[in-house]
């Protein structure tokens, strides 16, 4: 168990992966946070803005074209491995016991969350944590027509990466000094990735109170 809590605090060291990782290892986080259910802890949006913000310091060689290219492929590609994973798993993952790596509850949000949203919860829900992960199963889950689907899945790849590293590019770029508070821009990244789900939470706690 100590084992695996020292992988999730070296996994949740965004600075760290950054600087370990480089593009092989940003490239496969990315594609696992997206892809594979058992990713939905990875630190997908605080880490895409650290990469863009450390990729402005020549120590790093980071070049956020080249990056951003690789983990907009990575992206779409994950999203797509878990399209498939839904498709052919079908509804038994809804019976599949919890574990450490697989909370139910996730895949049962993100499927609420689709049947509001339909194809356009694919591209929101790239900036929501955890979310991100599921709803690409649920899709699969639903049959979505795979060219339907794959238009969602490039634009909100597109949209998700870009945004996020250009936010840390340019910090980078503006600011100088920045990266010595990098800890507080992730906190505010975060904070912001969260907004959507605490927003939504917060209109039905007022829904079910009118009720």
């Amino acid at each position: 168990m100590q084992f695996l809590v020292d992988l999730f605090h070296q996994l949740t060291d965004v600075q760290q992966l950054v600087r370990l990782g480089g593009y092989v290892g940003l490239t496969a986080i990315i594609f696992a946070e997206t892809g594979l259910l058992v990713g939905f802890f990875l630190p997908g949006d605080s880490l895409l803005v650290t990469a863009g913000l450390l990729s402005t310091q020549t120590q790093f060689g980071l070049n956020v074209w080249l990056l951003g290219a690789l983990l907009t492929v990575a992206a779409i590609l994950g999203n797509t491995v878990g399209y498939a994973i839904g498709w052919y798993s079908g509804p038994k993952l809804f019976k599949r016991d919890d574990s450490l790596l697989f909370k139910k509850k996730h895949l049962i949000r993100a499927n609420e969350f689709f049947l509001k949203h339909g194809g356009k919860a694919l591209v929101i829900a790239r900036f929501m944590p955890i979310v991100r992960t599921f709803v690409p199963v649920v899709a699969g889950l639903g049959r979505m027509p795979l060219r339907t689907y794959t238009l969602y899945n490039v634009v909100g790849a597109v949209l998700w990466i870009w945004s996020m590293l250009f936010i840390g590019y340019f910090l980078g770029r503006l600011i100088p000094g920045v990266e010595n508070h990098i800890t507080k821009v992730i906190l505010v990244v975060i904070f912001l990735s969260l907004l959507p789900g605490i927003i939504s939470w917060q209109r039905e706690r007022s829904r079910a109170s009118t009720a």
